[in-house]
């Protein structure tokens, strides 16, 4: 009898615990950081009907039926505009929880302070390299999307696989989001670590042109280049190497482009100029890194709402196209990621506040989410899944995925795939310099000529001279203050994240 009378004491204990009843019965606060404005994939209207759907989902779930997500929306912009935003609510109750921001720069100091606050932030951005670093300042980041090291593990595996020792790589910069300089800097950092020789070029995104002459001299002697720009430079670039015949047997291309499906496929070299017709062919050798897609019968909902929430939206979707990116699937993710979470470490006794205990609930964990499984490592971010699409049927210019890149390491050939695509012969020679004419003397004319040269040289050697000696004192007393006003910026780009590609 007093056996039963402990167990029955035992139970009471157990459900009256405050972990136990306050499970199923909270308010959860979630700050939600994105931008207004809609040229980003990212932005507040493109990803709000995604985490709107994973709410209903959890609203009618039994497990979660009893958590009410009250979600507030902030325009984070891709600067310090998230940053002021999350400062804010330090007036009123602070945030049980943080989704976003995706730009790395808007990100960074967000992260910091919600770390310092013991609230966890789960982003389906900040993909940089810096952000790996999660001791301290980054603690209480979740990365729900594949970050830029993860997909660089790609390109170590296939060229573990043919045996390439050698990269190109070429990426444009815009000095704002930095998209593809933070996606070369994985690239770069990966191969390097395996001894992989890289060298590379970059794009200033305000140019219209590309200084192809030279990008191409400084390819030879590189097995495979790699390219992260927009779409217009890919297909200027794959031009002018198809042009100088780099595309034959003596090189391999590759493409990244993680975000938007719209810059790749069938068509993608078409612009409706003279050069479609070499474009397509030139393109025929282009192998484009993306995200694999799922074909779950879950996921054809959820982008069918994602569509028409869009085009409600006045948001402009091609019909042919995906309606739905990585962005809107990481955020979807996001909410149920945190739900599964917050419910182990409700079980446990502890509650919402305990912002650290839930973050490492949510690292190492693998769950299903709307596009299919997803694994967390226990660094809390995400392992990808990546497919090289290449073009399968020149004649008709039809793009297929050829290879899938799963967690695993390995790669998975598809039916279309073909070795020979990755096969190298030999590298093509530089191309021979200049001749240039010489005679073995001088005539009188080129003496005058060196002589007078030799004048005017000096002259203006020393005209350099008294002048940097007179106007030294004006430049010393100029220098320290522009250094300061120089150094205040760098230091504020350079603290943001930290790289070890080249300075932020």
């Amino acid at each position: 009898m007093s056996c039963f009378i402990s167990l029955c004491l035992s139970i009471w204990v157990v459900l009256m615990m405050p972990g136990r009843t306050s499970a199923l019965n909270d308010n959860i606060d979630v700050m939600v950081l994105l931008p207004d404005n809609n040229t980003y994939l990212f932005s507040y209207q493109r990803v709000f009907p995604a985490i709107e759907f994973a709410r209903k989902t959890l609203n009618g779930s039994e497990l979660f039926g009893g958590l009410k997500f009250n979600v507030r929306y902030e325009n984070s912009g891709c600067g310090g505009d998230a940053l002021f935003a999350l400062v804010d609510k330090q007036k009123e109750e602070r945030p049980d929880l943080v989704l976003g921001p995706v730009c790395e720069y808007a990100a960074a100091p967000v992260m910091r302070v919600a770390s310092h606050w013991n609230i966890p932030v789960i982003s389906a951005g900040a993909l940089a390299t810096g952000f790996r670093e999660k001791n301290s300042e980054f603690s209480h980041l979740t990365r729900i999307a594949p970050t830029y090291l993860k997909m660089a593990e790609t390109f170590l595996a296939i060229f573990k696989d043919f045996t390439w020792r050698t990269a190109y790589l070429i990426y444009e910069d815009d000095k704002e989001e930095r998209n593809c300089f933070f996606t070369m800097e994985g690239v770069f950092t990966v191969l390097s670590e395996y001894h992989i020789v890289t060298d590379l070029a970059v794009l200033n995104s305000h140019e219209e042109r590309v200084d192809t002459d030279g990008i191409i001299s400084s390819t030879y002697g590189s097995e495979v280049v790699i390219m992260c720009a927009k779409a217009d430079k890919i297909r200027e670039l794959m031009l002018a190497f198809h042009r100088r015949k780099l595309t034959s047997d003596s090189h391999i291309f590759f493409n990244i482009e993680l975000f938007n499906s719209s810059s790749y496929g069938d068509g993608s070299w078409r612009r409706g100029d003279k050069f479609d017709n070499e474009a397509k062919a030139a393109y025929s050798f282009l192998n484009t890194v993306t995200l694999l897609r799922s074909t779950k019968p879950e996921f054809e909902v959820f982008s069918m709402e994602m569509k028409k929430s869009q085009q409600e939206s006045g948001i402009p979707v091609c019909e042919d196209c995906s309606a739905v990116n990585m962005f809107m699937e990481g955020f979807h993710d996001a909410l149920l990621l945190y739900a599964f979470a917050l419910r182990d470490v409700m079980s446990n006794g502890l509650t919402k506040k305990d912002g650290r205990q839930i973050t490492h609930s949510m690292w190492n964990r693998t769950f299903e989410g709307i596009a299919g499984q997803v694994s967390l490592d226990a660094n809390g971010d995400r392992n990808g899944d990546f497919s090289i699409v290449r073009m399968t049927d020149p004649d008709a210019g039809t793009h297929e995925t050829i290879m899938n890149f799963g967690t695993n390491g390995t790669f998975k050939p598809m039916p279309g795939f073909k070795r020979e695509w990755f096969s190298l012969r030999t590298a093509p020679e530089p191309p021979p310099p200049k001749h240039i004419e010489s005679s073995c003397g001088l005539g009188v004319s080129a003496v005058t000529g060196l002589i007078v040269g030799g004048i005017l040289g000096t002259a203006l050697l020393m005209a350099f001279y008294f002048f940097r000696k007179n106007y030294r004192i004006t430049i010393e007393r100029r220098t320290p203050r522009e250094e300061c006003d120089i150094g205040k910026h760098r230091q504020l780009r350079e603290d943001s994240i930290r790289s070890n590609f080249s300075a932020a």
